[in-house]
């Protein structure tokens, strides 16, 4: 093991990183804060503004997958399709079954240069977690409850809010609404057995709420849909902290261009049409795991310098005045002023710890347990 490689399994340099991540999100959230004086002066400038704060944060997260673990992300696309990316409004449709699969599709928005102004539909507990949810806040992402009765005006409102948007945005959705396991896919089939709908193998049954929703809303702003089926090769199922480590991952992503147009403009015609998307979907991952490609030409755009600056900044702004407290506190020779650091760093760990922890497959929600019970 290589001296470099030494220094990504240790716990002190994770939380060195943890450190640097934490301290900057606070510090981006209370400029944002301040940006909002600018909304009723010129808000698009205000957006222009929290696009360019957002991706001083994301990019961070962005830096641990292409520049500290090294993982490798692939295109399986078309030339056509590749020379729009950056360039429109688009809905992102992507599969939601490993725990870095947002990380994975932060990556591409970074590398077309829109990871700044890239958005979600998000499920609403996240709005509560510190440094994502209140950065999301400011970027005007959708938050809903899942519950669609409850949803409907606030989903619809924020999305129309959004078509006057300055930055090319990706707008991604997640249409199974929670990600895979074994028990949700066993009660999602059941459901698709009951409506008379094939059965996935790979994916939960598509909810079409906010898929067609989000195409009335943007209809007119969003010029296509993008589907993306990701998957790992070596049959990796990667996490958050395997980065953390500097685990190495292949990611390979099959992304296919839908113009907007040949979307239906009727609600059940659009829900036919994303079941049969899914069906594609599950036939691609299929394809993958029995020949380890998805169709079509590779593509691998470069990664860009600016993700590993922009975490070389904030390294150099918030540790250096660490290490020079830590070194005073440890040469005074105070028990208490000891005892304080040492538990500023245990807490630091414990806040690092849980928010890794967000995107943990078994600490995910129990969403789909028991509502894909329930009718749409």
């Amino acid at each position: 093991m290589g001296f470099i490689a030494f220094l990504k399994t240790q716990f002190i340099v994770h939380l060195l990183i943890g450190f640097v991540f934490v301290v900057s999100g606070l510090i981006i959230n209370f400029i944002q804060l301040c940006t909002l004086v600018l909304w009723p002066i010129n808000k698009q400038f205000y957006r222009r503004v929290n696009c360019r704060l957002a991706y001083s944060l994301w990019s961070q997260l962005v830096m641990l997958l292409e520049w500290w673990s090294g993982t490798e992300c692939t295109l399986f696309s078309d030339q056509a399709t590749v020379d729009t990316f950056g360039k429109e409004h688009v809905i992102i449709i992507l599969n939601h079954n490993f725990e870095i699969d947002f990380l994975c599709g932060w990556t591409m928005t970074e590398r077309f240069g829109v990871l700044g102004s890239s958005k979600v539909l998000a499920k609403r507990e996240l709005l509560y977690v510190p440094l994502i949810g209140w950065t999301w806040y400011f970027l005007e992402i959708v938050f809903c409850k899942r519950k669609w009765e409850e949803d409907r005006d606030t989903v619809i409102e924020g999305l129309k809010r959004l078509s006057d948007y300055p930055e090319y945005m990706w707008f991604l959705l997640y249409c199974e609404g929670t990600r895979f396991t074994e028990t949700k896919h066993r009660i999602s089939m059941e459901v698709a057995e009951s409506k008379g709908l094939p059965k996935l193998k790979y994916h939960l049954l598509p909810r079409t709420k906010g898929f067609t929703t989000a195409v009335q809303c943007l209809r007119g702003t969003v010029s296509a849909v993008y589907d993306v089926t990701l998957n790992f090769r070596g049959n990796k199922n990667p996490s958050l902290l395997g980065i953390l480590y500097g685990k190495k991952y292949e990611a390979d992503m099959c992304v296919r261009r839908f113009p907007l147009e040949d979307i239906p403009q009727d609600e059940k015609e659009a829900a036919n049409w994303l079941h049969k998307l899914y069906q594609e979907k599950d036939a691609l991952q299929e394809m993958y795991n029995q020949e380890g490609v998805f169709p079509g030409q590779q593509f691998k755009p470069p990664r860009r310098p600016w993700t590993l600056l922009n975490f070389l900044f904030w390294a150099t702004v918030l540790l250096s005045p660490l290490f020079t407290f830590g070194f005073g506190v440890f040469a005074s020779g105070s028990p208490l002023l000891i005892l304080a650091f040492l538990g500023f760093v245990g807490a630091a760990s414990f806040g690092v710890r849980r928010l890794i922890g967000v995107t943990e497959i078994e600490k995910g929600s129990s969403y789909g347990n028991q509502e894909f019970k329930k009718k749409e």
